[in-house]
């Protein structure tokens, strides 16, 4: 299995979704405790988000491949379904 790029910062609302809908899709589906992250703060390391397209956090690329990547005023709901689609990506390969 590969492991998730996720982009973040530490202050977005949005993030903290996704952070609360990776605790939900594990607790819902337990193989998902098995996907593996490289958490990736773009503020605190911006020379590690080089090389990848992205504007809004979060993002998540497994790879090259961009999986998932959120938008302003995003509704929990979409978060969440791009959060499982990652997942499930990951468990894949």
């Amino acid at each position: 299995m590969n492991k998730i790029t996720y982009f973040y910062i530490d202050d977005c609302p949005f993030c903290a979704m996704a952070d609360q809908a990776i605790g939900e899709l594990i607790a819902e589906e337990p193989a998902y405790a098995a996907v593996d992250f490289d958490r990736i703060d773009e503020e605190a390391f911006p020379e590690r988000t080089e090389g990848y397209d992205y504007y809004y956090v979060p993002t998540f690329f497994l790879g090259d491949e961009k999986l998932f990547e959120a938008y302003y005023m995003i509704p929990y709901e979409e978060v969440k379904a791009g959060v499982r689609k990652a997942m499930d990506a990951a468990l894949q390969r």
